[in-house]
């Protein structure tokens, strides 16, 4: 039996996006670390090419949430191969972590921990299953403070096992350094999924307010093929599609280097961010930002020292932010040097490795008549 810690991520998603940077940044961490790591994916070809590449051993099952008897069995078999005590199974949705219980009760192996990262801003399920299941598992991160308050705040409130929830905000496994911003015209960069709720209309009818400056606008990230050229007929009908470069490529982790190829970052999400991945690429590159400040951005980024916050949907207002750093090169490099101190000093992927080390060897639950910790 493979001595080494093992640690295990359930990833049911067939499409890139932020949750799935976070889990392959952890795994890649952990295995460059010299654990076992392994991910149970649905055999989607944009999520295994990734974790292959980098050595990451795959398990497939369709991951289809309560009840999915596949999975449960196919996580049950792995688990029973682990070494006692050693073992970390991370999931990133609720339905996941009652299939990774259910595993690890027919594997008898009530050592194996079993982690939950909650991504989104909602209420918790305050029904008799759903306090059960989150009185089993060991523990529950939150990647926000407004993400934690939502989910407990619901009605009635949810209360979850005492020590047992961390607050640990995303981060990002890479090498930050600081570039020089490039040479020639501002470059302000959008960086993210092209899909509604992130704000590219505001941004494109910003544009138009900003003619004079000569600025370039680069939008990053790949999305709904309709939902795309209905943002490119809408540039068209505004006449700024001229002023708009289109790079419609997957996100990954190519995009931690795009970051710093900007002057200025624009994150004008009008849906709530429970800890937006693109406002911490722009942190750890070093770059001024004009976000909306509608979701936990407040709680990693200040007005005036790392960002500009502006109303959602507000594009005048947001044009006005833009032409404020655009025209300001002092203030660019001054908030853009903050911006960077501060991923560094609370952000870094050291210090989220530190904290995430001690939640995955915390204590496991154990079930032995009535549940006491062990």
């Amino acid at each position: 039996m493979d001595e080494r810690p093992s640690l295990l991520h359930i990833i049911p998603s067939n499409k890139w996006g932020g949750v799935q940077t976070y889990a392959y940044d952890i795994c890649r961490h952990y295995h460059d670390r010299g654990w076992n790591v392994a991910a149970l994916t649905r055999n989607a070809v944009n999520i295994d090419s990734r974790f292959s590449e980098t050595g990451i051993r795959l398990l497939h099952a369709p991951v289809g949430g309560f009840f999915d008897i596949n999975s449960i069995l196919t996580l049950a078999r792995e688990l029973k191969k682990t070494p006692q005590g050693k073992c970390t199974v991370h999931v990133h949705r609720y339905r996941d972590a009652f299939t990774a219980l259910l595993a690890k009760r027919i594997a008898r192996r009530h050592d194996i921990r079993i982690v939950s990262t909650r991504h989104n801003v909602r209420h918790g399920r305050n029904t008799f299953f759903f306090r059960k299941m989150y009185g089993m598992v060991d523990a529950h991160i939150f990647v926000s403070r407004l993400a934690y308050d939502r989910f407990i705040n619901g009605f009635p409130p949810v209360k979850l096992p005492e020590g047992r929830s961390f607050i640990l905000h995303n981060s990002l496994n890479i090498v930050n350094e600081q570039k020089t911003f490039p040479q020639g015209p501002v470059i302000v960069m959008f960086l993210g999924p092209v899909v509604a709720g992130k704000g590219l209309e505001t941004l494109i009818d910003a544009m138009v307010k900003l003619r004079d400056l000569k600025a370039r606008l680069r939008i990053y990230g790949s999305g709904n093929p309709d939902f795309v050229d209905s943002m490119r007929r809408r540039a068209i009908n505004r006449g700024v599609m001229d002023s708009i470069d289109w790079n419609l490529r997957l996100p990954g982790p190519w995009a931690d280097t795009c970051a710093s190829d900007c002057h200025i970052g624009v994150v004008p999400s009008v849906e709530m961010e429970a800890c937006g991945m693109a406002n911490i690429r722009f942190m750890a590159a070093g770059r001024p930002q004009v976000t909306t400040g509608i979701g936990a951005q407040t709680e990693y980024l200040e007005e005036d020292k790392t960002a500009l916050f502006v109303p959602p949907a507000d594009a005048g207002a947001l044009a006005d932010a833009i032409r404020r750093l655009a025209s300001d090169q002092a203030l660019r490099e001054r908030m853009g040097l903050q911006a960077l101190k501060d991923y560094s000093e609370r952000l870094s992927w050291k210090h989220f490795t530190d904290e995430l080390d001690k939640i995955y060897n915390i204590d496991p639950i154990t079930l032995s008549g009535n549940r006491q910790r062990k």
